[in-house]
């Protein structure tokens, strides 16, 4: 009987940590549940809640008369099957395009939301992931609109591939997490990756980023990368886009803050996570 009680309690702990470990991945929704609805939207972004995401993604650009709207591309023709160029066009005008058809019919009507709208959808607890596509004359607007959404600091993450964006913005904001983003590439001529590890260290120190993401190339960023990054003062770093599991888990075994992923809902039961405990 002791025995078996202590048998008992020993699978309880287990469970309990293991629980503990696997909650504090943030899963978050790469342009919203993109896998299934058309990015960028509301639609997209309501459903990757629905399905469980911790926080979900947006690009995000100014138009030509000042509003930061989310787009991925610098010109609506993918989306929305003609060709306007997001930096010269007013909003009013982009607002009239249709952005859901391409995905189906069953999105048909939906529109290029506001960054106002999308941060309207954000739950409490959750977070909002704002990719900053362009120079840092996106931080004061952007700004305005955090402050007034009523979402909290620790709500609001954001990354961007401009260093000098995300610059200004831990200078201006220091209370929000902010993560540089990069992509790896490898050189065919003699198998090195790009960009080098001092390359990485010197654009985190240049923008004081609270961390890196990076996309899922485990052949270069895996653990002696990161290992050594560590070592060099990185705090923490993100993942983009995985939707394989496998992957997944390797970067959550590695201590991923978060994991973007096109699926959240998908994923999460693939991991068999729970939402993450905490926003921080």
């Amino acid at each position: 009987m002791r025995a078996s009680r202590f048998s008992r309690l020993f699978l309880l702990l287990a469970l309990c940590f293991s629980t503990t470990f696997a909650s504090g991945q943030m899963i978050v929704g790469h342009r919203g549940a993109s896998h299934e609805a058309p990015e960028n939207t509301l639609a997209s972004f309501r459903l990757a809640w629905q399905q469980g995401a911790d926080g979900v993604e947006g690009d995000y650009y100014l138009t030509s008369d000042g509003r930061v709207v989310c787009i991925h591309d610098a010109d609506t023709e993918r989306v929305a099957g003609e060709k306007w160029v997001v930096a010269e066009t007013p909003f009013a005008t982009l607002r009239k395009l249709d952005v859901g058809a391409w995905k189906g019919l069953r999105w048909r009507g939906e529109k290029i939301p506001s960054m106002e709208e999308v941060l309207a959808t954000v739950p409490a607890g959750k977070k909002a992931v704002l990719e900053l596509k362009i120079g840092p004359e996106i931080v004061e607007p952007m700004m305005k609109i955090v402050a007034a959404s009523g979402l909290q600091s620790e709500q609001i993450v954001i990354i961007s591939f401009h260093a000098d964006t995300i610059a200004v913005c831990k200078k201006r904001m220091p209370q929000v997490r902010a993560h540089w983003l990069t992509g790896f590439k490898k050189k065919k001529e003699d198998g090195t990756w790009k960009p080098k590890i001092r390359e990485l260290e010197a654009k985190l120190q240049q923008t004081r980023a609270d961390g890196l993401g990076g996309q899922a190339a485990l052949e270069y960023f895996n653990g002696a990368l990161l290992e050594q990054l560590r070592l060099d003062g990185l705090k923490e770093f993100h993942v983009w886009t995985v939707d394989d599991p496998e992957v997944a888990r390797e970067y959550q075994r590695l201590g991923a803050w978060g994991i973007t992923t096109n699926r959240p809902g998908w994923l999460r039961k693939q991991l068999q996570l729970q939402p993450a405990l905490q926003v921080r």
